[in-house]
């Protein structure tokens, strides 16, 4: 191997097995995802460490945010990482540059390895506070047509839960679509100004360089141009970041999981491309409350909850990861 990776943890791996393995990880990001490890990052180096999938107790995202960010002040706003916790609770943190990446690496473990937990512990009994609340409000008697709904509404849940990774990559292709829908034109040229401006302040920090100027100048250019550079680059216009990538990418995302749910025969009146695990519990959730009765009763009821959810409505973070993980499909479908 050209490069081990260094074992975290008390449990090795065999290198012959090791290396066969991190050969063939499904590649997420920085990170990876193997029959017999989870490969993580270093601060330089992608997949440098090792934990053995039998040593990993639960793995989560972490948002964090810059200072300022919660103001609308921060240089970076969000800042995602993956934390894996191995051991006995000790735990690795990893850096990722875009937060959809860590979605789809949380969603890749929870359906290839589900004894693994996917949340952290706080939010493990924030969530089970919700569900006896939950509990406590759905104690209405169901008639038998509602009863029916909510057996045949369980079902499909858990069959689609087991390919729980075509449906985050759904969601991250909306998402897509969405930012660059909404991001205007001008913002474009900016960054387009910023990079042509860093890739200058770089040329003439070279120049300054071999003509032996002083040695805080390179500093400043330098740093000028990594700033620029940067600041650019998730807004230029790239191979991946452009409209007919970003269709293209939707448009595959719908196919997969439409031929996924094709393929359960599930029989339910909703198109294919709406039945997100959390759609179909939102779902449940209705009958349960008595909202609804029918499939497509339930569906129309979920479609109002979200039309009428906007910044300036109060959620609870659970029901804002469930709002993110669906409306952004429901938006980019108009809701038809």
């Amino acid at each position: 191997m050209f490069l081990k990776p260094a074992r975290l943890g008390e449990k090795e791996i065999p290198e012959s097995i090791l290396s066969e393995d991190k050969k063939h990880c499904k590649k997420i990001g920085p990170c990876g995802i193997g029959k017999e490890a989870l490969y993580l990052n270093s601060f330089y180096l992608e997949r440098r460490f090792y934990i053995p999938v039998s040593s990993v107790s639960r793995v989560f995202k972490r948002v964090a945010m810059s200072k300022g960010g919660f103001t609308g002040k921060g240089l970076f706003a969000t800042m995602p990482y993956l934390v894996v916790v191995y051991g006995d609770g000790k735990e690795k943190q990893c850096n990722f540059k875009y937060e959809d990446q860590v979605d789809a690496f949380v969603a890749s473990v929870k359906e290839r390895f589900p004894q693994i937990k996917t949340v952290s512990e706080a939010a493990e009994k924030r969530l089970a506070e919700a569900e006896k609340k939950q509990a406590e409000k759905c104690l209405i008697p169901l008639s038998e047509q509602a009863k029916e709904t909510v057996n045949v509404l369980e079902q499909a849940k858990a069959a689609l839960t087991k390919r729980l990774s075509l449906f985050t990559e759904l969601t991250n292709a909306a998402k897509k679509k969405r930012t660059y829908e909404k991001t205007k034109p001008f913002y474009k040229w900016l960054a387009l100004f910023m990079v042509v401006l860093g890739a200058a302040a770089l040329a003439y920090g070279v120049f300054s360089f071999m003509n032996h100027d002083a040695f805080a100048v390179y500093f400043v250019l330098f740093g000028m141009a990594a700033i620029f550079l940067f600041s650019g680059a998730n807004v230029m216009p790239t191979s991946t970041n452009n409209r007919k990538a970003i269709e293209k990418r939707l448009a595959a995302a719908e196919e997969a999981v439409t031929g996924y749910v094709d393929s359960l025969h599930l029989g339910l009146p909703v198109p294919a491309c709406y039945l997100h695990p959390v759609t179909v519990e939102r779902m449940q959730r209705a009958v349960r409350e008595g909202r609804a009765e029918s499939v497509e009763d339930a569906f129309d009821v979920v479609k109002n909850d979200l039309k009428k959810t906007n910044a300036d409505v109060s959620v609870t973070q659970e029901e804002f990861d469930e709002i993110m993980a669906i409306k952004p499909v429901f938006l980019v479908r108009d809701y038809v």
